[in-house]
């Protein structure tokens, strides 16, 4: 059974970083897109950075030129380094991986739980 785990959210003020990782539990797992998403309160839930397995990325317009999405597959982990925060990327940030896992290789579609950033002074 394979589960997704985010970590390193928290507090931090406008203008700082944080780096987020997510990292998918078992071995012998192929990925085919590995991602984070974001929802903040009452808003809708939305694409913040998507690598797929070719390393095609993609990100949200908001976060573009502020945001890093990278991996280790070795590792199963992905990351978001976070710079120049503003208060509205306050949101609740959430892993979304596509992964084949053994023994069917049948591709599944996996969400963390999420992890919370909140950006204030």
């Amino acid at each position: 059974q394979v589960e997704v785990v985010e970590s390193g959210g928290g507090l931090v003020e406008p203008g700082g970083s944080l780096r987020l990782s997510c990292t998918a539990s078992g071995s012998g797992l192929n990925f085919y897109l590995m991602g984070w998403y974001r929802q903040a309160p009452g808003k809708e839930r939305e694409l913040v950075a998507a690598m797929t397995s070719s390393t095609s990325i993609n990100y949200g317009d908001s976060v573009k030129d502020r945001f890093t999405i990278s991996r280790d597959i070795a590792a199963n982990t992905v990351y978001l380094q976070m710079n120049s925060l503003k208060p509205e990327d306050t949101a609740v940030y959430y892993c979304n991986m596509n992964i084949a896992a053994p023994p069917s290789y049948y591709v599944k579609n996996y969400w963390g739980k999420g992890t919370l950033v909140t950006v204030s002074s």
